[in-house]
């Protein structure tokens, strides 16, 4: 069965938190999507966890092997799968997070508005399950500090060719035309800021980006606990999504 529609997860040594990612996808509103898992070299039981999903889920489900670390590469390697596949729209999320109930039917709604943008950045919130009303309180006020010294930071001004203004990407919550993808050349595969880096490339292409404040992400919180405040908030600025050394466990 082909969808215009897929969902792309890369994961790496995430055997604690990738099921409750894809029980979420499975409590979709809007299930009419493929769902690619990318096992970014894990040594633990993501994989596993992964495929024993995907014999149960109400949608299809590719499960890849990418050997290249690097959320990078995952993100990359299963794009172009999905796009080699008949993908016409593609939405990616991380494999500690947890999308909304209404997040698939958002990205569907926000790429196929006719004139609509080709690449649509989502709402970050945090994750209800692992911190109270003060961590949560925090995250957002990390995600704040980064957004607003991204739009800051010299090397965003319009400028330098961007024929867009700079809006924070994570990479996390975002969905975009295959065609765009295509176009820009790309998820870049190294080295990282690869989430930055990306919507770079998007903003030299076109104007068509857009926040969807109802295409809602769920991040995990636990940077938060092991960075402090304003180690996080670089680490959003500085990746949007992606490691800040090793992920804390």
């Amino acid at each position: 069965m082909t969808t215009e529609l897929w969902v792309v997860v890369p994961a790496h040594q995430e055997e604690a938190r990738i099921g409750d990612t894809l029980r979420a996808l499975a409590a979709q509103h809007d299930r009419d999507f493929t769902l690619v898992v990318v096992d970014n070299a894990s040594t633990d039981a993501t994989g596993r966890i992964a495929r024993d999903f995907a014999a149960r889920a109400p949608f299809p489900v590719h499960v890849l092997d990418e050997p290249e670390k690097g959320v990078g590469s995952a993100v990359d390697t299963a794009f172009r799968h999905a796009i080699d596949h008949g993908a016409a729209y593609l939405a990616r999320t991380d494999a500690d997070c947890l999308p909304r109930p209404g997040w698939t039917a958002a990205a569907r709604a926000a790429l196929t508005r006719r004139p609509g943008p080709r690449l649509v950045c989502g709402r970050v919130d945090a994750r209800h399950d692992e911190h109270g009303p003060l961590g949560r309180a925090a995250f957002r006020t990390a995600v704040a500090l980064a957004a607003a010294f991204g739009r800051l930071r010299p090397a965003h001004a319009r400028r330098h060719g961007y024929l867009a203004p700079y809006r924070m990407h994570a990479g996390n919550n975002m969905a975009i035309t295959a065609g765009l993808y295509l176009t820009v050349g790309g998820m870049p595969r190294r080295p990282s800021p690869t989430d930055r880096a990306f919507l770079n490339r998007v903003r030299r292409h076109t104007t068509a980006i857009t926040h969807a404040e109802d295409m809602v992400v769920e991040n995990s919180t636990r940077r938060l606990r092991a960075y402090g405040l304003l180690a996080t908030a670089r680490w959003y600025l500085d990746k949007g999504c992606g490691h800040l050394g090793e992920d804390p466990r």
